[in-house]
């Protein structure tokens, strides 16, 4: 497994595995404490695992969490999303930054993405699994969602929205969380 920098995103990593492949199937190594570690992040922060199965066009996000943040890795397991970060951290040399990835169940890269950022995907796929490395217990008084279409952050979901939760339909702007957070 090799980690690479996202350049757009301080402090976040991609995590490339080399699949195994035969007449099978595949294997490959999807999480290795000690790569993390080469990287500057504690393996052992991660308290909760999760899942999401998705259809093709569903979108979730943008999320994240408020007072300490949330870090993740994320990965799809099954299928392929159009994955976005973006920095939120006032502090970081990349506020404000957007990076996009194609994550896919075929080459099983993970994206680290640090507390403080907003994450979402799309399903490309009829059925999409994505799975969660989380660093917190969830906690939903600490969600905090932006609305996918903000025109400031100029996301180019590569699919008309098929489905997505009512929350992440009614999702203020960037501005608007900003604005909250300041007061």
């Amino acid at each position: 497994m090799k980690a690479t920098e996202v350049p757009a995103i301080a402090g976040a990593f991609m995590f490339r595995p080399t699949p195994y492949a035969d007449e099978r199937g595949f294997f490959c190594r999807t999480f290795d404490a000690d790569v993390l570690r080469s990287v500057g992040l504690d393996p052992d922060a991660f308290v909760q695992h999760s899942v999401s199965r998705s259809v093709k066009g569903v979108l979730r996000g943008l999320h994240l969490r408020s007072g300490a943040g949330e870090a993740k890795v994320v990965r799809c397991s099954y299928g392929e999303v159009f994955d976005v970060v973006v920095d939120l951290r006032p502090d970081s040399p990349t506020y404000r930054n957007v990076a996009f990835f194609e994550l896919s169940g075929e080459t099983q890269v993970s994206v680290y993405v640090p507390a403080g950022c907003a994450h979402g995907f799309q399903a490309l796929t009829e059925t999409t699994d994505v799975s969660y490395l989380i660093d917190r217990p969830h906690d939903p008084a600490e969600d905090v969602t932006i609305a996918f279409d903000d025109p400031e952050l100029a996301i180019p979901w590569p699919l008309p929205p098929t489905s997505m939760s009512k929350r992440d339909r009614e999702a203020p702007s960037l501005a608007e969380v900003l604005r909250q957070k300041e007061s």
